[in-house]
């Protein structure tokens, strides 16, 4: 019989502060390149502007939101 998973000596070890943080950066990074993309086809109804200010995310959604 062959076991092909993790095997642990003791229990598994659990998600540090530091992978949490990772994790919410790469959930806030989503969300902003989507909010960015959003905001910019209800502008310009352009797929080129949306990537390109998806691709800065929160840089101009802040920008959207000091300017308007």
């Amino acid at each position: 019989m062959s076991y092909s998973g993790d095997v642990y000596d003791n229990e598994p070890r659990r998600r540090g502060p530091v992978n949490r943080t990772m994790q919410a950066a790469k959930a806030g990074a989503s969300f902003g390149s989507a909010l960015a993309i959003a905001i910019s086809w209800s502008e310009h109804h352009s797929i080129i502007w949306a990537i390109i200010q998806g691709f800065f995310s929160w840089f101009y959604v802040a920008y959207y939101a000091l300017t308007r």
